[in-house]
């Protein structure tokens, strides 16, 4: 059995990868963050193991539609522009 098969692992991993979107902003980290803690629930039930290739597919689906989500609902809306008001040397 692979380690990539024991589902506290992947659910470690999501958490320290939400570390790492704390730390790191922009949202880039959060769909994989989401991804590998729902890869490891899926393993933990029972509905995913055995097959490495078939679990790493998983949880890249998972993180893909995870991000897309997240962009949607907290990403960049249309039309929006910045507006700088200050310069950096003032």
């Amino acid at each position: 059995m692979s380690w990539l098969s024991v589902w506290w692992v992947w659910i470690v991993a999501g958490f320290a990868i939400g570390v790492m979107e704390v730390l790191v902003p922009g949202f880039i980290f959060v769909g994989f963050a989401i991804g590998a803690v729902v890869t490891g629930l899926l393993i933990a039930i029972g509905l995913l193991g055995g097959n490495l290739a078939v679990t790493v597919l998983v949880f890249a689906v998972i993180s893909l539609i995870a991000w897309l989500v997240t962009r949607r609902l907290v990403g960049r809306r249309p039309g929006q522009v910045k507006i700088w008001t200050r310069d950096i040397n003032d």
